[in-house]
């Protein structure tokens, strides 16, 4: 019996891994999809539009001394968000136009968020986008295609920002290095440990070279 139960896992894996295999194949040879919305959809861009609800704790660790836990609720039909911090619940509802007491949790929102489905934005937001091009990343040193993704220089909370991804044949990315507006801070980090929820690919890990700077995701839930 368990060498029967294991054979089934074993062939439900294969055929999942198969069927990824060329989904990915389908995206890579799509003449119809640009870069950035290729990399939108190997992570399951369009699975996205069938959950109503995702949560997500984000998490920042320096030095071995966790600095941020704030856990979120998004409520996605609704655009009801709830960030959970410290003992302490806050909600809204995301609007083009903000209340000033709401601001502190939006601002938050949008940075957490934006680690979490960063390749969703290259399809929702008006970024502006490089021609790809073969580069050594910067962490791995490994030769990988390289995109720059801009921001523009007004609207947001951090206008001007632009970030260099790296990623691989797959349409995945393996590292970036976030450039802030100005010519300001500079920060390269990696993108590991990919799970897929129910379609929605997400890396819960990203480092920086040293390994003293840790941004992950836990509690991750979608419906």
């Amino acid at each position: 019996m368990k060498k029967l139960l294991f054979t089934m896992i074993a062939g439900a894996l294969m055929i999942s891994c198969n069927q990824n295999k060329k989904e990915q194949e389908e995206i890579a040879k799509d003449p119809n999809l640009e870069i950035h919305e290729k990399i939108a959809m190997a992570n399951g861009f369009e699975e996205f539009d069938s959950i109503n609800k995702l949560k997500f704790t984000f998490n920042v660790k320096v030095n071995d001394t966790l600095r941020s836990e704030r856990r979120w609720t998004w409520n996605i039909k609704s655009d009801k968000i709830s960030l959970t911090e410290k003992d302490s619940t806050m909600s809204y509802t995301k609007k083009d136009s903000l209340a000033k007491d709401k601001e502190y949790i939006d601002q938050r929102f949008v940075n957490d968020s934006y680690w979490l489905l960063f390749p969703y934005q290259l399809k929702w937001s008006n970024a502006d986008f490089s021609e790809a091009k073969t580069a050594k990343a910067p962490i791995s040193g490994d030769e990988m295609q390289m995109l720059t993704v801009s921001f523009p220089s007004e609207g947001g909370y951090t206008p001007g920002d632009s970030y260099d991804i790296y990623f691989d044949d797959e349409f995945m990315i393996q590292e970036w290095v976030y450039k802030a507006s100005g010519g300001g801070r500079e920060m390269a980090t990696t993108w590991e440990d990919y799970e897929d929820f129910d379609g929605v690919k997400i890396s819960k890990m990203h480092k920086s070279e040293d390994g003293n700077f840790e941004l992950y995701f836990t509690d991750i839930y979608v419906e």
